[in-house]
């Protein structure tokens, strides 16, 4: 076993020199000086994450032109498909992470551009496997759930027109992230809120948490991801707020929407503070969950009392009175009733 794990170190680190050679012998300049960046930050002989100044060293490249940001993102893919070594691409996934966190504009938009529309960003690693021993082969699941975590991130970004991810929490994005709601419509905001609990709910689906003390790279993605899980807590409170204020407006469609969303964030609870076992608790944000989903039920129960209640009275406007409702159940019931009455009349005069 220690001989194979020795071979393996071995054979990726020649792997890498190779990849550094090739990209060095390159005509094209710009574009091999980028893929070398990458290679550096994503060496198959280490289990670390990529070092601080490598990742600096990529996002760099997303203040140049936008043809330069194209081919950072160009390689950074290239560098997830050709390979079939966990470490690797986890460690890619993790500059992706950093782009969509505290990259530029440009480097952003190059990423979230989809493959149809000519972009590269397609990770397509739910099958991902590397089966060169045990420990790779487990870790191959947290390689397939980061990237189906990031490419939800992104497409979340685009239900809301901005970064789920933020790097800084100033008291001006918040007002303006407030100030922004205010002007849309009911339902973009039920949207809005639905796409930020799927994000919620992936966060739930991410493998045994017992490796994450114990691996450096799973520790340093767990680390991003709480930072987005934080962000996203105060997207979905902002929300929340806003929708209860215009409670009263909202259809019974809208509401039972928001009551689901409400529930499966209820359920997400404890996976939550299993993962996030260090963060502080957000007790504002769940009361609010509760508090919400409760004034959301009463008001739908109130409603349906409400529509029981019509209904009833409608019926009985159609119905009519008891004995109108028996002239319509008995067809003959008219005349069986003029001629008891004629007859009573009768009996009546002759015993006068």
């Amino acid at each position: 076993m220690v001989r194979k794990f020795k071979l393996r170190l071995l054979l990726g680190n020649f792997k890498d020199k190779a990849s550094i050679i090739k990209a060095t012998l390159s005509t094209k300049r710009r574009a091999a000086s980028i893929r070398l960046s990458v290679i550096r930050a994503t060496t198959r002989t280490s289990t670390s994450p990529p070092p601080e100044h490598r990742i600096d060293a990529i996002l760099a490249y997303g203040h140049n032109h936008r043809p330069t940001a194209s081919a950072c993102i160009h390689a950074i893919m290239d560098r997830i498909h050709k390979t079939r070594n966990v470490y690797v691409v986890f460690k890619c996934l993790i500059i992706v992470h950093n782009i969509i966190t505290r990259g530029s504009f440009i480097l952003k938009d190059q990423l979230a551009i989809y493959p149809s529309r000519g972009g590269r960003n397609y990770l397509n690693l739910s099958t991902f496997c590397d089966k060169t021993n045990v420990k790779t082969w487990e870790f191959s699941s947290w390689v397939r759930w980061y990237a189906r975590f990031l490419e939800l991130n992104l497409m979340t970004s685009r239900v809301l027109g901005s970064s789920v991810s933020s790097s800084t929490d100033s008291s001006i994005k918040k007002v303006q992230d407030s100030e922004n709601m205010t002007g849309l419509l009911s339902s973009d905001l039920i949207n809005e809120s639905k796409a930020l609990v799927d994000i919620v709910e992936e966060i739930c689906r991410a493998p045994d948490g017992s490796i994450t003390q114990q691996n450096n790279l799973v520790y340093e993605a767990m680390k991003l991801v709480s930072e987005d899980y934080r962000s996203t807590q105060q997207k979905i409170y902002s929300r929340l707020a806003e929708l209860d204020d215009r409670v009263d407006g909202l259809n019974s469609g809208e509401l039972d929407e928001l009551i689901i969303c409400l529930r499966k964030v209820e359920e997400s609870k404890e996976r939550l503070v299993v993962l996030f076992v260090n963060r502080k608790r957000n007790d504002a944000f769940w009361e609010l969950i509760s508090q919400t989903k409760i004034n959301f039920l009463r008001v739908r129960k109130e409603r349906d009392i409400v529509l029981a209640i019509s209904e009833s009275t409608q019926l009985d406007k159609r119905v009519g009175t008891p004995s109108q409702l028996l002239m319509r159940l008995l067809p003959h019931a008219g005349r069986w009733l003029k001629a008891e009455s004629t007859c009573l009349a009768t009996v009546s005069t002759a015993r006068t």
